[in-house]
């Protein structure tokens, strides 16, 4: 029994001894360690009709089904909802979580928050206006990448930059 006890003892200061760095790599010679940080995506898009006020739901690659929707509780944010950010030239700024496969329901936001109880995917489907209402589609990277996305964004946008910048989705 004293000697697993010993084992475990030396097992568990090795696990949490660590090395020095060398002089040379205190000294600004370090190597860049790539480093993962969840976020939010800053997805920047266009509709082919005026969808601003409606609420966006994720559908199935086939668009036969909903996959995701919002609780309606998740729409409100301090005294108004998650709509997404106006920018320039038509574009707006993503604030609920659309992708490729976004639809957006007849219910605007101020309706869906209001619901007593929570619809099912079903229900919603048939409240579907458009499922194929994107015009275009960009990733701009992390959302916390940018200090003032609405600003920083709309500046792509204003000089012709936002394809360069932005990986287009659709």
């Amino acid at each position: 029994m004293r000697t697993i006890l010993i084992i475990l003892v030396i097992g568990l200061m090795g696990c949490c001894t660590s090395k020095k760095a060398p002089q040379s790599q205190l000294a600004g010679q370090t190597d860049s360690v790539a480093q993962y940080i969840p976020g939010p995506p800053a997805l920047v898009y266009k509709t082919r009709g005026d969808y601003y006020h409606l609420v966006p739901v994720l559908l199935s690659d086939n668009k036969k089904q909903i996959i995701s929707f919002p609780h309606p509780k998740d729409l409100i944010r301090g005294p108004g909802y998650t709509l997404p950010d106006s920018l320039s030239n038509g574009y707006l700024l993503d604030n609920r979580g659309i992708g490729a496969n976004v639809a957006f329901l007849s219910l605007t936001y101020e309706e869906y928050a209001n619901l007593q109880e929570v619809p099912t995917a079903d229900q919603l489907y048939e409240k579907i206006l458009d499922r194929d209402p994107l015009t275009e589609l960009c990733n701009c990277g992390l959302r916390t990448s940018f200090s003032d996305p609405v600003r920083q964004i709309n500046e792509l946008i204003e000089k012709s930059e936002l394809q360069a910048k932005c990986k287009r989705v659709k």
